[in-house]
Parts: structure tokens; sequence; C-alpha cells
């Protein structure tokens, strides 16, 4: 009879490091005659820091394919559409991370973090369209004023107009703690609109925007809108509104005839209203626009800037107006936002 192996007599090591290095195991018996068979060692199970660069791919593959999110790194995704010719449409996306949430090291006098970015676009039928890899490389002079704010990245894909899920991770390269985020989007068939408008875009700055050919109408003049997806604001900001009006309607030859004004041109009419519940806390001046200003786009193009200084802080609905006055058309969109007292020190 052999004796029975209880649990005190498996072998575990006292090395509690987590390095992925091959351990040998050596098993002697004073016994004379005794062969023993055992294994001739392990390797040691390696946390993120020690993974291969295989191996941390691999981590972020499973990550996307995975049904249950991620949770570690608190991740925020914001999306929007621009026409850019027919049935085809620009989708800027961005992710947000807390900055207090990114570990940075010193190194030669700075502080450095990476994020590793994995995302996919699927389709109604849940068929893999596009898919975006890409590590973000962050250095600043000092992360305390970083881990006051918001790190973004953006990025975006031209799509046809339907019904598509996202699926972003974001992984940050010190820890290796990952967060996840899922969303719908809807990007409608203008063309039986009467009143054919893009998203509204809310913003807080700009930055310099990478050399090259890009379709993202969020660049102008080579500078780039930076989405605010959280709708946070500061009283001391400026709140800057980005929209565009797609194949505005003109006016018929009977009705402009007598006018003998604007014969050809178009007539768009748009500004911004603020309200806390019922009562209208402020109202910007009206904007007019009578010829598009894209027109390789068919769009009508609209910025517009409130210095938010002239609203107490607290909870808004922000409405923006849209009239196409020749066509007699119109459109409301709301949307909630935040101005919050300036923070000190």
């Amino acid at each position: 009879s052999f004796p029975t192996r209880r649990s005190s007599d498996l072998y575990h090591s006292t090395n509690p490091a987590r390095d992925g290095h091959y351990r040998r195991i050596v098993v002697k018996s004073n016994v004379p005659g005794v062969k023993i068979e055992y294994r001739r060692g392990y390797y040691a199970p390696a946390d993120f820091k020690h993974s291969t660069q295989d191996d941390k791919e691999r981590q972020l593959e499973e990550e996307l394919a995975s049904e249950l999110p991620a949770t570690d790194l608190p991740l925020y995704l914001g999306v929007a559409y621009f026409r850019l010719e027919g049935n085809k449409f620009f989708v800027p996306i961005s992710l947000v991370v807390p900055g207090s949430q990114i570990p940075f090291v010193r190194s030669s006098d700075r502080d450095k973090a990476t994020l590793d970015v994995i995302g996919m676009v699927l389709d109604n039928e849940h068929h893999p369209l596009n898919r975006i890899r890409d590590t973000v490389k962050l250095t600043v002079n000092s992360s305390t004023e970083v881990q006051k704010k918001n790190v973004q990245y953006d990025t975006g894909m031209s799509l046809l107009s339907g019904k598509y899920h996202l699926k972003f991770v974001v992984r940050e390269n010190q820890t290796g703690r990952m967060g996840s985020f899922e969303a719908d989007i809807d990007v409608p068939d203008l063309k039986a609109q009467p009143l054919k408008m893009s998203s509204v875009i809310l913003s807080s700055q700009t930055q310099a925007a990478k050399k090259g050919t890009n379709l993202n109408p969020l660049i102008h003049d080579g500078s780039e809108i930076i989405p605010n997806i959280t709708h946070v604001f500061s009283a001391s900001q400026h709140l800057l509104l980005y929209y565009e009006v797609y194949d505005p309607a003109r006016p018929s030859a009977s009705s402009s005839a007598g006018s003998g004004e604007n014969k050809s041109g178009i007539r768009l009419l748009t500004n911004v209203a603020f309200f806390q519940g019922k009562a209208k806390a402020y109202e910007s001046s009206l904007v007019e626009i009578t010829e598009l200003n894209a027109r390789e786009r068919k769009a009508a193009v609209f910025q517009l800037d409130v210095p938010l200084a002239s609203l107490k802080p607290g909870f808004y609905t922000c409405q923006v107006n849209v009239v196409d006055d020749a066509g007699g058309h119109f459109l409301f969109p709301r949307l909630a936002l935040l101005i919050r007292t300036e923070r000190k020190g």
C-alpha cells in the first residue's frame, strides 16, 4: 500500500517574489536505495512588472474580448458625429482617465507615465469593423497638477450612418490596472431630416493639431478643438460650442425676387440659452450665417464663445437654438453642464 499524501507534504515556496523566474528544486532522501521522482523546477508567477511584452499584449486582447467590464481604472468615453459627404460621417472619440488614478515615475527631473489603449467598433450585427491600438506617453514637469485634472485621449474614425457598439480598454503601465467602457452610438441618416445637424461639442480648450491630412472637422487652421465630455467647467473659463448644419434651404426665386437681397444665399440663425429649472439665466446674442463656410462638405459651421464668468456656479441646461429661416425648420438640442467655483491652491 502507498501512504496517503497529506497537504502538509506538498511543496510550498518561501520566496514571495512574483518575478517569473525559473526556480530549481532538489529533493534528497536519507534512506539508502530510495529512488525519488520529482519535478525539477517551476516558473514563479509573474506580476505585471515582470510580464513579457507578449503577455501584456495578450492581456489587453483578452480584456477587450471579455464580457465583464474592467473597473480597476476609472474610464469615461464620449462620441459625436459630423458629416463628411453623402452618408459618410467622421466620429470623434474621446477617452478620459482621472489624473489622480495614473501613477507617474520620476525620471530625469520629469514625471513620466504610459497608457495603453485598445478599442474596437462593432456593427449592428456585432461584426468587428474597426480597431484602434495606441500607446500614450505622458511626460510632465510635475505630476501634481495632472493629478488634479483629467487625462484625455482623442481619436476618431469615419463611419456610414447606422447603429454601432464601441468598446475601449485603457491600461496604465506602472501597476497594470485596467478600465473598460462600452457605448452604443447611432449615426443618423440625415437625408430624411428637414434640418440636418451634427452633434454639439462643448469645449474649453484647443491644442495644436498634429501634422498631416486629417478629416476631423474639429481641426481648423492648425488648431484642434478638444471636446469636454464631462461637461464640467470652471467659472473663469470660456465655453466654446461647435456644431454644423448641412444642406440648409435656399430661398425660392419668388420669395427673393421682391427683396433683392440674398437671392442665392442661405439664412441660418442660432444662439444659446442657459436654464436653471424653468428660469432662463443667460442668453447669447444671435448669430446669422448667409453663406456656407465649409463648402466642400456643404456645411455651415458655428463656433459660439460664451464667457462663463457671467453665470453663477451651479448646474445648467444649455439649449442650442438653430433656425433655418429659408426652410422654416428649427432644432433646439439640450445638454447638461456644471459650472464650478474656481479651485484655489
